[in-house]
């Protein structure tokens, strides 16, 4: 797959801005600030439908403008698609395919599918959990575009839900309230159970790809893993429902490694729904008097391991980048999996990473990289590029492109 066409109405810093593309490795040079992440913020935008930059769509919006239009045309093997995201400021996105009628932003997740590399990904190993739970989850949706309602679902449940626990610290809970959480902890149950078992089957998909990836940066001296540490095993740990786990079992066993009573990947969604709502009774007097729910893959951890340690708080900052960049890659490799038809591999984007590196890891990143089918690079100088990634130069000029560049 790769982006022939892309226009940006009102996006960021873009009044509007044309870029022509191709297959092959096309770098965007231009110094810092100048516009160049937008541009690749956008496409991942289009294909993820969240920014790596921000948590909101407000700033994508250029400033005093009420809406922002992000056009793509892809080409994959012999079929081309234009799609089509109007982001709007204070209602719902919409989409359009092949410039149909709109339908909703959602049902174009899993057209455009891209694996983005940027500065920001050190988060994935420093950050909390929560980063590394929105990369597991983002790429589950571009695998199987279904799990975006999954997604919502579960994020509306547990709304409601802490809403009502809310209350129940503040003395205003009642036996209508206790019922209704009842009715809560079952559709959460589902919507999680759901989710989990989505997550669990990825991070065994992830797993050789981590390891092959890290290796293939690095000297090798320390192999690399993940661990799913769910708060179900815990709960089932602590408080001993009877739900067949053993005492003393840990999160690394929830991700496959224990028993086979306490592999939670043996489980199926109704078993898996049926352990949550366990879990939830015996978590509901500390979660009313704490006011939060404390159970569901919302609080659920991706432990990264290099070696025998956490790659968090143990890692130098070379093998921190080494792990980032192979979580990416395990992901592109993830997908190239599902990849059966011609011309469907991802779109790789390398935001300024290289301007990151060490000489060794820009050299041998860009060795694995430069066979996809496209591959998009920024850099402030071209001498951040390694040699490997020979291909067309594009500059970023202030409110546009310079197509001689």
């Amino acid at each position: 797959m790769y982006v022939e066409h892309l226009s940006l109405t009102d996006f960021r810093s873009y009044a509007q801005v044309d870029l022509k593309l191709g297959p092959g490795v096309t770098v965007l040079v231009g110094s810092n600030g100048i516009g160049k992440t937008n541009l690749m913020e956008a496409l991942g935008y289009l294909a993820t439908l969240s920014s790596h930059r921000v948590s909101s769509d407000g700033p994508l919006l250029r400033f005093g403008t009420e809406r922002a239009l992000v056009r793509a045309r892809l080409v994959r093997g012999e079929q081309s698609t234009v799609l089509e995201l109007e982001i709007n400021a204070g209602r719902a996105n919409r989409a359009r395919i092949n410039r149909s009628n709109p339908v909703r932003a959602r049902d174009i997740l899993g057209i455009c599918q891209t694996v983005l590399f940027a500065p920001e990904d050190l988060a994935l190993v420093k950050g909390d959990p929560s980063h590394r739970r929105r990369f597991l989850d983002e790429l589950l949706v571009s695998l199987l575009p279904r799990h975006a309602a999954t997604r919502s679902d579960y994020d509306r449940v547990l709304k409601q839900r802490n809403a009502l626990l809310k209350s129940a610290r503040t003395g205003k809970f009642t036996a209508g309230h206790e019922a209704t959480l009842d009715v809560w902890d079952q559709h959460m149950a589902r919507a999680g159970a759901e989710l989990l078992h989505a997550r669990l089957d990825l991070v065994e998909r992830l797993r050789p790809h981590l390891a092959r990836a890290y290796e293939q940066l690095t000297d090798a001296s320390k192999p690399a893993d993940a661990i799913y540490r769910s708060t179900l095993q815990n709960m089932m740990d602590d408080d001993g429902l009877p739900a067949g786990a053993g005492s003393g079992t840990t999160g690394a066993d929830a991700a496959g490694s224990g028993s086979e009573g306490d592999d939670l990947r043996k489980l199926s969604v109704d078993q898996l729904t049926e352990r949550y709502v366990a879990a939830f009774a015996a978590a509901r007097p500390r979660e009313r008097e704490r006011g939060i729910s404390l159970v569901g893959p919302h609080r659920d951890e991706l432990e990264l391991v290099l070696g025998q340690a956490p790659a968090k708080g143990y890692a130098s900052h070379g093998e921190t980048w080494s792990m980032c960049l192979s979580l990416r890659l395990a992901s592109y490799y993830v997908m190239m999996d599902d990849s059966r038809a011609a011309g469907s591999a991802p779109i790789l984007i390398l935001d300024d990473v290289f301007a990151e590196l060490d000489v060794q890891r820009r050299r041998k990143l860009a060795a694995i990289v430069s066979g996809a089918e496209q591959v998009l690079v920024t850099a402030a100088v071209d001498a951040d590029i390694p040699e490997e990634l020979a291909g067309r130069r594009v500059a970023v000029i202030p409110g546009g492109i310079d197509e001689q560049g």
